[in-house]
């Protein structure tokens, strides 16, 4: 754990955020890169891609105050708390409100709304991957109790997250980044290769969300039992690995007709 990067009497550069700006840069980068080869309006796609994060941390926020609605409902001073304005979200929500944003915008501009979710799939990939980075960094997102060698443990007092100290952990931050870093290499290569639109969203959407389905049963959640025996995200992966088969087959089924 590295919180800050440094401080000077009571200012900080918390290593979360220095992360999350650095990979919103490199997401942007490599989207303008590949709507360039697309041959998509990149100031209409740069535009995009602001509204979209915005729309990702509000959706982020939302949807942890829906999970965590028993919580906050007992304590509603926590909603505008230094703790729940720094606390990254949960990110099913910012992709789902990215999605919404980018399929609205896409329309009054007039940009294919298909041929753009795939050029921005890849750079959302390395963004996770980069984000994952900062998480593990400032404690936020651990794993349950692990005791393999490849366990972490942190020990930094500055952790505002409620990461449990001195105990061994599974690094699922660091799982999430490396299997993000992983997806995007594929994505990268499969969008210079043929496909139709929407191949590469869907591909991402298929992978990620194989990902966080395996990734929760090792990530700490709040005791008490999860409904049907998977948590929220577990439930909204399965949903969206649905929707990326259904998606794939509908498509095939298109082209054959």
């Amino acid at each position: 754990m590295f919180p800050q990067v440094f401080s000077v009497g009571g200012f900080y550069l918390p290593t979360y955020g220095l992360l999350v700006a650095i990979a919103f840069l490199t997401a942007v980068s490599v989207t303008g890169r590949l709507a360039r080869r697309s041959g998509l309006d990149k100031d209409a796609v740069l535009n995009l891609a602001i509204y979209c994060a915005l729309a990702g941390i509000v959706g982020a926020k939302l949807l942890m105050f829906l999970v965590d609605f028993r919580y906050y409902a007992d304590r509603p001073d926590e909603l505008l708390s230094f703790s729940s304005i720094q606390a990254g979200g949960i990110f099913y929500g910012g992709l789902i409100g990215a999605l919404l944003t980018a399929w609205i915008y896409s329309g009054r501009v007039g940009l294919p709304p298909l041929q753009t979710a795939d050029a921005f799939a890849p750079g959302l990939a390395i963004g996770h991957a980069i984000g994952r980075l900062g998480c593990f960094s400032a404690g936020c997102c651990w794993g349950i109790e692990c005791h393999r060698p490849w366990a972490v443990t942190f020990t930094n007092s500055k952790a505002i997250t409620g990461v449990p100290l001195n105990t061994p952990l599974h690094p699922t931050q660091l799982y999430e980044a490396a299997s993000e870093a992983l997806i995007f290499a594929v994505l990268y290569v499969f969008f210079g290769r043929p496909h139709k639109p929407g191949a590469v969203i869907g591909l991402y959407v298929l992978l990620y969300g194989s990902v966080r389905f395996v990734v929760d049963f090792f990530r700490y959640h709040d005791p008490g039992a999860p409904p049907g025996g998977l948590y929220a995200a577990q439930w909204i992966s399965l949903m969206l690995i649905a929707c990326s088969i259904a998606g794939h087959f509908w498509s095939r089924h298109k082209k054959n007709a």
